[in-house]
């Protein structure tokens, strides 16, 4: 998949090309039943299919004081989006100037002149241009007028609830991530680094790791079933998400404990990735360390009867 930029590194001779503009963060079920399609006519007509995204999220300069947190920080997203077969993705800044387009702007001298779009596939609820001043009816009647195609999708709904970002990150912030990972179509999870200052040696022999301080989406404060991948090694898991008050002075962390554990090379850059699969309970501070060291104890069991019911029959 090839990744560009900005406008600039679009070959000239680049297309036709079939597309999707949106922020497609989580590249969740919605957008991958969008881009499939779109990777499928592209197939049968001979063009490109990409998705052209935003980098940053427009929020963050529309509307800085939000707080927006990211399921997929750019890198994974890209990530994301190869996966799923696109020939290629503009990853187009956001700045005041393209803020300041109008959507026929936007229609004729992004995805007309320079994108050489044929057809353009957005959701029911696909804003653009200058103050969200275009929708999917002015979408369609641009194409008409500048010579390409617009599908439009309704609302994906599963089990009664939207396939949305906005939903997915409500689900998270509620601990639902099992049902957000039915939503995305994946476990939810954050790539991070082992926290710094922690006398990481390059053989490491305690079963729990620290990580890095994470800016992004994190499910809401709690315990949960995860796995963890550390380096190209992969764990069950239990993982704490929240601010440790047994311990005193609070702190936010995100700390996981491997189940499944051996020695393993960890060095400060070791990517490590939680991918979490249920929520076990609340964060609660407990009256003593011995207290809280029960209460794992039997944390552990029910992941480890969890994960025991993952594994087929032999």
């Amino acid at each position: 998949m090839q990744v560009f930029h900005k406008l600039d590194e679009v070959p000239a001779g680049f297309g036709p090309t079939l597309l999707s503009v949106g922020n497609f963060d989580g590249v969740h079920r919605a957008h991958t039943s969008v881009l499939k399609e779109i990777i499928a006519r592209a197939r049968q007509l001979g063009g490109k299919a990409m998705a052209v995204t935003f980098e940053p999220h427009p929020i963050r300069i529309l509307r800085p004081d939000s707080g927006l947190k990211l399921i997929t920080p750019t890198p994974e997203k890209l990530h994301l989006l190869e996966a799923t077969g696109l020939d290629a993705v503009l990853l187009l800044p956001f700045t005041r100037d393209l803020s300041l387009m109008t959507p026929h702007q936007f229609a004729h001298d992004i995805l007309k002149k320079r994108l050489h779009a044929c057809e353009v596939h957005e959701g029911y609820n696909f804003r653009f241009g200058h103050k969200a001043a275009g929708d999917v009816n002015l979408l369609a009647e641009l194409g008409r007028e500048l010579g390409f195609a617009v599908k439009v999708y309704p609302e994906m709904q599963l089990r009664g609830e939207p396939v949305s970002s906005s939903h997915i990150r409500k689900l998270l912030s509620q601990g639902r991530v099992s049902r957000a990972r039915h939503l995305l179509g994946r476990p939810f999870a954050i790539l991070s680094t082992p926290g710094r200052g922690r006398g990481y040696g390059s053989k490491y022999t305690v079963p729990t790791i620290n990580l890095s301080r994470y800016q992004e989406h994190v499910p809401k404060d709690g315990v949960y079933i995860t796995r963890t991948r550390v380096g190209e090694e992969c764990f069950d898991s239990v993982t704490n998400v929240g601010t440790r008050p047994t311990f005193g002075t609070e702190s936010f962390a995100i700390e996981t404990h491997l189940l499944n554990f051996h020695p393993i090379e960890l060095a400060p850059d070791t990517e490590a990735e939680i991918h979490f699969l249920d929520r076990l309970r609340d964060e609660i501070k407990f009256p003593s360390i011995d207290a809280l060291k029960q209460q794992i104890g039997q944390d552990v069991k029910k992941a480890t009867r969890y994960f025991r019911m993952l594994k087929p029959a032999s």
